[in-house]
């Protein structure tokens, strides 16, 4: 990546940071699903027009649900290593459900076409599920984007926050999803360490 090219993204990622200290999304959702709450059911359109539902994934070791989206610059960041993470662990059981959850009138860019457009860019290897109203976002209480719920084979919650500690790969020291999805996996989703983590990333915009 050119020394230019990483500013511009340094500079963007700070100027969502302010933006997002000073300008609280409307409609914000209640505090993060708890570890072992029972995570609520959802039946969402994909980019493929099919519907896709949390009950499909029944019989996995796991579902990681993120909510995410196409504009945000912590969103664009992390799109890589999603993508890594979905193709490692999808193989081993753990199905990955991405979600887009904010108002397209508000963000055009997040709206189905381009998620579409986004998604056979990058070769999702999961679905991307639009949630125009931001309903799901707020059962689960999700508010910045990205933000990951780690779910067991009855759908528990186990993890919550963060993808890891760095938008720079190079800088990461943590990976906190990775390690609670190797956790996850082995079958020892009771010792993840840390269970909740505060996730950062751009707020909501959800549906005024």
């Amino acid at each position: 990546m050119s020394s230019t090219k990483r500013l511009l993204i340094t500079v963007s990622l700070a100027l969502c940071a302010i933006a997002g200290a000073l300008l609280m999304p409307h409609n914000l959702s209640a505090a993060a699903l708890e570890i072992g709450a029972t995570a609520p059911a959802f039946s969402l359109p994909n980019v493929d027009d099919k519907s896709v539902s949390l009950s499909d994934f029944a019989g996995k070791k796991g579902v990681c649900v993120v909510f995410t989206c196409n504009h945000c610059p912590y969103a664009k960041a992390y799109e890589d290593r999603l993508i890594a993470l979905g193709n490692e662990f999808q193989s081993q059981g753990i199905q990955f459900v991405l979600i887009s959850p904010n108002d397209p009138k508000l963000k055009p860019e997040d709206g189905a076409a381009e998620m579409k457009k986004r998604a056979a860019d990058k070769s999702y290897p999961f679905p991307y599920l639009l949630n125009e109203d931001g309903s799901v976002a707020k059962a689960y209480g999700a508010a910045r984007t990205p933000e990951a719920f780690l779910l067991d084979s009855e759908m528990k919650v186990v993890y919550t926050g963060r993808i890891d500690d760095n938008t720079e790969v190079k800088d990461v020291k943590v990976h906190d999803l990775q390690n609670a999805l190797t956790k996850l996996v082995a079958g020892e989703g009771a010792s993840i360490d840390p269970k909740v983590t505060k996730a950062f990333g751009c707020t909501i915009k959800f549906r005024q």
